[in-house]
């Protein structure tokens, strides 16, 4: 059941798809537009709907028609083509302008948005669902603390700094996304 190791490798998955760090700017820029981001309602809201979405996803799969195998190899493309925005640092998935802070943008979809949704349900295929909780729970605690403390964030890593944490993460995600299309992909000629 709990397997730590395991944890820490989806934590890290999640860590790198979430991508609060590279999201800091846009927070920035939120709390400047918006005033005050209630950060605590922000990662209760995302919290839930990344573990209901966890339970519920595989269902809704079941009722339209689609094996786990298939959503894990479709998950691996969107990991890879996250990945190479973060590297590459070009937007190819645009997302329309906020008018409000909280929960719309911060909770969905900037902290649980579509990339979560399909890493949760490809990491549903590979990993026990209760490793998969605590690794959101991990991630959840660090949503919070860098939600709570962005504006430090920012001012000590500078640009420069969230620039090659955002490319290093993205570089594990590529890696990520290759291994999930590689064990998923023998399972559609099955």
């Amino acid at each position: 059941m709990f397997d730590w190791k395991d944890i820490f490798t989806i934590s890290m998955i999640l860590f790198a798809v979430i991508d609060i760090v590279g999201s800091i700017p846009i927070i920035v820029d939120l709390r400047s537009k918006m005033g005050h981001i209630q950060s605590e309602k922000a990662t209760l809201v995302a919290a839930i709907i990344m573990i209901a979405f966890l339970f519920v996803g595989e269902e809704i799969l079941k009722l339209i028609g689609i094996d786990a195998n298939s959503f894990a190899v479709a998950g691996s493309f969107v990991l890879f083509f996250l990945a190479l925005e973060m590297i590459l640092g070009i937007r190819l998935y645009k997302e329309d302008n906020p008018s409000t802070a909280s929960i719309v943008p911060i909770a969905f979809p900037l902290i649980a948005g579509a990339g979560t949704m399909t890493t949760l349900l490809s990491l549903r295929a590979a990993y026990d669902k209760i490793n998969i909780i605590v690794a959101i729970l991990i991630n959840v605690l660090v949503v919070y603390a860098v939600l709570k403390s962005s504006g430090k964030i920012e001012r000590l890593l500078g640009n420069n700094g969230l620039g090659i944490i955002r490319k290093i993460f993205g570089v594990i995600l590529l890696a990520i996304a290759v291994k999930l299309f590689a064990a998923n992909v023998k399972g559609l000629f099955v």
